[in-house]
């Protein structure tokens, strides 16, 4: 009995140990994904995205109406906002929409708009 609770312990501590230095090596990696992706979606020659949304609880000077106001991106998948930057009408389904599809035409890199989900992901 005490070599199976020594095993348990054992096991729980390198998970732990394992744990803790993914989420190191990964949350340094999305802290930096999540700045580019705000410097993105500040940029006027890049992003642009303040032009048309203004995201909920950050400053942004003068951000556009057109689009809708950014919030709550916290709890939609990955995947759905990517769709959405890389081209809106594959993501909503629509056929007429002001957003450029901005991974369709070019104008964002994959890296680019899985920055701009990170960034989004931490506003709500």
């Amino acid at each position: 009995m005490k070599l199976v609770k020594n095993l348990l312990i054992a096991s729980a501590v390198s998970g732990l140990l394992a744990t803790s230095s993914f989420a190191n090596q990964h949350g340094e990696t999305k802290v930096d994904m999540v700045k580019m992706g705000e410097k993105i979606f500040n940029t006027k020659k890049i992003g642009n995205c303040l032009a048309c949304h203004d995201v909920n609880g950050k400053n942004i000077n003068n951000p556009g109406s057109l689009g809708p106001k950014l919030t709550g991106l916290a709890y939609y998948p990955d995947s759905y906002i990517f769709d959405a930057i890389y081209d809106i009408y594959k993501a909503k389904n629509i056929t007429t929409s002001a957003m450029p599809a901005f991974g369709k035409n070019g104008q964002l890199s994959d890296e680019q708009i899985n920055a701009l989900v990170a960034y989004l992901k931490t506003v709500n």
